[in-house]
């Protein structure tokens, strides 16, 4: 029986692991598996924990988010610290460098768009529940949560 388990990749050097040896595999880029950036979002949307560190767990709350300026996040999520994460997707860095403006004041637009946010009310009404309805099916009907509890008392 052979496992093959990404070892891990350093610059463009990229190791599977095939029972007790190491092999050498070629690196490929997203474009050069056709992927596009909406492949990549649905892959982050539906596993996000593989950014996430040991001690960092993150939950989506939205998908294509628009803004005041008819811009789009990629996806919303929020940190185990209660804090809002805006996730933008770059396929390759030709997508970065081709760009009209620079990445990062794409990425200042984005969020002073959510600074505008009054409470955790508002963000469940404008981003959260739209992304719900969109994934109903994803989320299935269960326990209430200690704090749904509480605020059916």
């Amino acid at each position: 029986m052979v496992y093959e388990i990404l070892l891990g990749m350093w610059g463009d050097l990229v190791y599977v692991l095939n029972g007790r040896k190491a092999e050498k595999i070629e690196a490929v880029t997203f474009a050069d598996l056709r992927m596009q950036e909406s492949d990549i979002e649905e892959i982050l949307r539906s596993s996000i924990d593989m950014i996430c560190d040991d001690e960092e767990s993150m939950l989506i709350v939205g998908q294509q988010v628009k803004n005041e300026k008819n811009g789009r996040s990629d996806l919303t999520a929020i940190d185990n610290n209660g804090n809002i994460v805006l996730i933008e997707i770059k396929r390759d860095r030709k997508d970065i460098e081709g760009r009209k403006e620079a990445f990062e004041f794409q990425a200042i637009r984005y969020a002073a768009s959510y600074a505008t946010l009054e409470s955790t009310e508002d963000l469940v009404k404008k981003v959260y529940a739209p992304y719900i309805e969109k994934y109903r099916s994803e989320f299935e009907l269960g326990v209430l949560t200690s704090y749904e509890l509480e605020s059916e008392s």
